[in-house]
């Protein structure tokens, strides 16, 4: 049962860990929106208030061991949403890459990008490329990897088109293809794959997202909006997480 007694700021209830830390969790930052609709404030005010949960979250993940934390900050779906919301949206991730860039080194948070971001602003691609150089600088901590232009269905996609070509230009042949070699072609080479995925705001769906890395994760949904997620959540999922048994098709 989980060690959990009211904050004596807040009413919110402090959940302590009782278990081992997933190396990799994946998290769905869903309802900036609704938290900020539900307070009367517009739609921008909801995102800026998850991108600091996010600061917060990365943080707390170093913290406690986790070496890998994968958002889903932005799909190829968001781009129907309206144009001063996207670019709002755009605003913020160049504003935290720029923070990132000058504490990644002290503070231990690697930054990579799944994704097409190849889609995105000179600017932001700019950014992309210093955060990688700087990635060679952090040895220890935490990997923040944030999806951006990203789609589940997209990277599949362009991982079959990466192999097709390798064919045709015979650095491959089709018999070699197997899972591991297949995962080499996705955004998330080299990255164990999550085995936690967390989704709050009460919406109970995959939403496009590392669908091929997710074939055995664990689910927690959670009706917490994202901005009013803390590490006491993160406590939780956790700690659900440990009481689950994992057979991977097994007995």
């Amino acid at each position: 049962m989980d060690n959990t007694v009211p904050t004596n700021e807040t009413n919110e209830v402090r959940v302590e860990l009782n278990g081992p830390v997933p190396q990799h969790v994946a998290i769905i930052m869903d309802g900036n929106g609704r938290w900020a609709k539900s307070r009367g404030l517009p739609r921008s005010a909801g995102h800026a208030a998850g991108a600091e949960t996010f600061r917060t979250i990365a943080s707390y993940c170093r913290d406690i061991g986790m070496k890998y934390l994968t958002v889903y900050a932005f799909s190829t779906e968001n781009w129907r949403r309206p144009q001063e919301e996207v670019e709002g949206i755009m605003r913020l991730l160049d504003t935290y890459i720029h923070e990132a860039l000058a504490v990644m080194e002290k503070e231990r948070i690697r930054i990579e990008f799944f994704g097409n971001v190849s889609g995105l602003s000179d600017n932001l691609l700019d950014l992309i490329k210093q955060a990688r150089e700087m990635n060679k600088k952090v040895t220890d901590g935490v990997q923040a990897n944030i999806c951006v232009n990203y789609g589940g269905r997209d990277e599949i996609r362009a991982a079959a088109a990466a192999f097709a070509k390798d064919c045709m230009e015979g650095r491959r042949s089709p018999e070699e293809l197997d899972e591991a070699l297949f995962s080499q072609y996705m955004y998330s080479k080299d990255v164990p794959d999550p085995e936690l995925i967390i989704r709050p705001s009460g919406e109970i769906r995959t939403s496009n997202f590392l669908l091929w890395q997710s074939a055995y994760s664990e689910y927690y949904f959670t009706d917490c909006m994202w901005p009013d997620f803390t590490p006491f959540e993160i406590n939780r999922a956790i700690n659900d997480y440990n009481k689950r048994s994992r057979r991977f098709g097994a007995v």
